[in-house]
């Protein structure tokens, strides 16, 4: 991809950055890319501020019913997207409406879509506490549920978290049909609309993406590595 991305076109010989500049200084694909990056942003805390205090609440208050919870996380696991897309255009029609046809909208239907990979890596890590000594714990000293779950539970399940978030990131920054089909432009839609007039700027916009995605699942991997050694020193 790197090789193909740099080649002169025709018979100039030698190599050329033209095609990874392109993302910089075409407009569209530019606003494309800054969409799609601010997308995974809200994607990741609004699934963190759903999933977080919802699980921790049902595993304390109600444990019966982590089943129902499981089974609503994982169902858009057995959906097909394209069947989502359907059932909820006619809603994002009101969404775009009242909030207007910012590309940002597509975080609700993204949320949903990153649930079931979402739940499980946070699930294994609320596994390996005991969540009710702690919060029992912390409630015996004074603390309300806020500080429960931001000061106590949350820095126990880091490296759940990150996980979730780092699916987050890479699910976002590659999926096609919500947008497509929403008409929404994002990078996957622009790399795509790109490819059919210059597929080696598309080539060089694919393999950015990729490599975004690489650096982020190490740093996010030597954050929890960094924290996890804090942790064990403490």
């Amino acid at each position: 991809m790197f090789d193909f991305s740099t080649q002169r076109r025709g018979s100039a010989e030698g190599r050329t950055w033209d095609n990874w500049q392109l993302m910089i200084s075409d407009e569209d694909l530019r606003s494309s890319i800054l969409a799609s990056l601010l997308l995974a942003l809200f994607t990741v805390v609004l699934m963190v501020a759903l999933l977080v205090p919802t699980m921790v609440w049902v595993r304390l208050r109600v444990p019966g019913a982590r089943r129902l919870i499981e089974f609503l996380c994982l169902l858009p696991l057995t959906i097909p997207a394209l069947v989502i897309v359907v059932g909820i255009s006619n809603v994002y029609s009101w969404v775009t409406y009242l909030l207007g046809d910012s590309p940002l909208v597509l975080t609700f239907a993204y949320v949903v879509l990153v649930l079931p990979y979402s739940y499980r890596a946070i699930d294994s890590a609320l596994s390996a506490i005991d969540v009710a000594t702690l919060a029992e714990a912390a409630r015996s000293l004074g603390a309300g549920w806020p500080t429960v779950i931001l000061r106590i539970v949350m820095p126990n399940i880091t490296g759940g978290i990150l996980g979730a978030a780092f699916i987050s990131v890479a699910l976002v920054m590659g999926e096609y049909v919500f947008a497509s089909l929403l008409h929404f432009d994002t990078l996957p839609v622009a790399m795509a609309a790109l490819n059919k007039s210059d597929t080696p700027a598309a080539m060089a916009a694919a393999l950015a993406s990729m490599i975004f995605v690489v650096l982020l699942l190490m740093a996010l991997t030597l954050l929890s590595r960094d924290r996890h050694k804090q942790g064990a020193s403490s």
